[in-house]
């Protein structure tokens, strides 16, 4: 039997990939806190979510308390217990981001149905958007961004929400700053995710990756076509697929 690899760094989305099953969840955070006391692993959070809609849900569902929050699809990044989202980061997405240029060129958008204000982020503008309808608007929006001199990202993820973000401003971004400044090495890190705006987190570096069994669509076909060993592609759900990986991966038993 090959010895366990010791996990220094675990990323994970929340809704549907951490969170959708409370007695797996249950399980995990067991396994994750053993792993803390053991080999002092970090605990990210990586959401679609505010911060302060992740407290809300903090309140209602059994989660270890991260050493980092990545919040509202990588464009807010919270360390340790700070209410504050990292300057460092901020300053990077600053570059070139012209928030009131972006609401104006989307609003000439009339299927781009604006997200409630708790959505709304100094540094993402967010849209509902059908998916009847995706292929036909989003390569139109980009074309118009960028013809104004504007480098964004744009996100689609779950058939209906439609992020806009800085260049360099989603969740896998964030992970790489994280990791970075914590000196963790990608063959120690694991990425866990559900959805579109999870891809990020496994294309920019070569850190272990789960892609939860209950994973949509997007994030499936993602997957298919680029195929990668350091990724796998768990059979259960939720909180049970991402223990499949880790034992898949030899970080646990």
């Amino acid at each position: 039997m090959s010895l366990l690899t010791p996990l220094a760094l675990l990323v994970t989305d929340i809704d549907n990939t951490l969170v959708g099953d409370d007695s797996s969840l249950e399980n995990l955070n067991q396994i994750l806190d053993r792993c803390r006391r053991t080999w002092g692993t970090k605990i990210v959070y990586a959401t679609g979510r505010s911060r302060a809609s992740y407290q809300e849900l903090a309140t209602t569902k059994q989660l270890l308390t991260p050493d980092a929050l990545i919040a509202a699809v990588g464009a807010e990044i919270y360390l340790g217990a700070s209410a504050t989202p990292d300057p460092e980061w901020i300053n990077k997405l600053s570059v070139n981001w012209h928030r009131e240029k972006i609401v104006a060129i989307a609003s000439q958008f009339a299927d781009l149905e604006s997200q409630p204000q708790s959505e709304q982020r100094p540094f993402k503008v967010s849209y509902y958007l059908s998916a009847s309808v995706v292929s036909a608007v989003v390569p139109r929006l980009q074309a118009l961004i960028s013809d104004r001199g504007l480098d964004v990202e744009i996100i689609y993820s779950g058939n209906k929400d439609l992020d806009i973000l800085p260049r360099g401003g989603d969740k896998g971004t964030a992970v790489q700053f994280l990791r970075g400044g914590w000196q963790i090495e990608p063959s120690q890190t694991v990425v866990c995710g559900d959805s579109g705006n999870d891809i990020s987190l496994f294309k920019y570096g070569m850190e272990r990756g789960i892609i939860v069994g209950n994973a949509q669509s997007e994030l499936r076909l993602w997957d298919e076509l680029h195929p990668a060993d350091y990724h796998y592609l768990a059979v259960a759900h939720c909180a049970e697929g991402i223990l499949e990986g880790l034992k898949y991966f030899r970080f646990v038993e």
